[in-house]
């Protein structure tokens, strides 16, 4: 399902209750959920053009269906420097904490999708269309965040998430440490993002969030106690 949001954003739900999404920018696909995420994502942009692709980060939930995509339908793959490998490869576990656990196997085999080769790397201040590029790592060593100034879109990725991923029930969380390769860093992450104040939040999981009433700050300021 294709919903906008925003001027030239749109949401698209991968899996029930928003709990994998991805997004299309001003014409730019911004992560493509799991592998099996392929055909959902395949009709959305046969509904509104892209020409580009772009990871937030590379693990199974987010660069799923990236290879098929990009091959598909002829767009150029871009990431932050410290992902290359892993969108490359599609060894995309590699940073878990424990890369062995049954719940990072299960991803590498079944969620994770074919390697693809990055066209090209961005890095903070990078511009993606009226969006900017915005170094978030913690959740993973390459993550980024995009942000556009004039109405307060942020593309959040993962440094949190907005439900239970066990129960689905709405709410701000720090993403779960089994796969985050260093949990204060993610932290300081947010905090980066706190101080940009955020009008419209979009998760790779859980539902998109409008921070009328700055519950994503006082988030923030909670977290700051674990670091």
């Amino acid at each position: 399902m294709l919903r906008q949001i925003a001027p030239e954003v749109f949401h698209i739900s991968l899996m029930p209750r928003n709990s994998i999404n991805c997004y299309i920018i001003e014409g730019v696909l911004v992560d493509s959920g799991i592998r099996s995420s392929y055909t959902i994502v395949k009709n959305a942009l046969q509904k509104t053009a892209v020409h580009q692709h772009i990871l937030t980060h590379a693990h199974a939930d987010h660069q799923g269906c990236s290879d098929q995509i990009c091959a598909e339908f002829a767009i150029p793959l871009l990431c932050h420097p410290n992902e290359v490998f892993r969108t490359e490869t599609g060894m995309v576990t590699n940073d878990y904490p424990n890369p062995q656990h049954w719940i990072a196997k299960l991803q590498q085999k079944y969620w994770a999708g074919q390697g693809h080769k990055v066209d090209r790397t961005i890095v903070e201040n990078d511009r993606v269309g009226n969006f900017r590029v915005v170094e978030t790592p913690g959740h993973s060593a390459g993550h980024i965040s995009l942000f556009r100034e004039r109405d307060g879109v942020l593309i959040i990725g993962d440094v949190a998430i907005n439900m239970n991923l066990l129960t689905t029930a709405t709410g701000l969380r720090l993403p779960p440490n089994i796969f985050t390769s260093d949990q204060h860093r993610n932290i300081k992450s947010l905090q980066k993002l706190a101080k940009l104040n955020p009008a419209i939040i979009c998760f790779g999981h859980g539902p998109i969030m409008r921070n009328t009433d700055r519950k994503f700050e006082q988030f923030v300021a909670k977290c700051n106690g674990f670091i």
